[in-house]
């Protein structure tokens, strides 16, 4: 079955399994699911990642990160950019997500980068989405 916005689909998987407590997702690999795989880990949303291949097929295994009391450290994902509509910024107008507390992921020309960085670069590009 194809998926007409793979970005989405892993975004809904993770949340998904951050509401059900799993210790880890699996999703297909791409460049562009890599790289926002890469920025979770960084910010600190997730343990860790890697990439492993199943009969045949590369994925991507992600493993979930929760606090002391076993809370969920996503507490939501949303995607910005759809296939329908697609949303560009400059980086003055980036907009800020809770205040800073969460994290807006960007797809700039110089790569994809979370919203503080591509502000200090001066770029600006497609919302991709945003995590808290």
């Amino acid at each position: 079955m194809s998926v007409s916005d793979p970005i989405a689909d892993m975004l809904t998987k993770i949340r998904n399994a951050v509401q059900v407590r799993h210790e880890k997702v699996d999703v297909p690999t791409s460049k562009l699911k890599l790289e926002i795989v890469k920025i979770l880990k960084t910010e600190g949303y997730i343990k860790n990642f890697k990439k492993v291949q199943e009969e045949g097929k590369n994925i991507i295994r992600i493993f979930l990160k929760y606090d002391d009391s076993n809370n969920p450290v996503i507490h939501g994902v949303e995607k910005i950019s759809t296939p329908g509509r697609r949303v560009y910024s400059g980086y003055k107008d980036l907009p800020r997500i809770y205040n800073g507390l969460g994290t807006l992921i960007v797809s700039t020309s110089t790569g994809v980068t979370t919203g503080k960085k591509a502000s200090e670069k001066m770029v600006g590009g497609e919302l991709v989405c945003k995590v808290w």
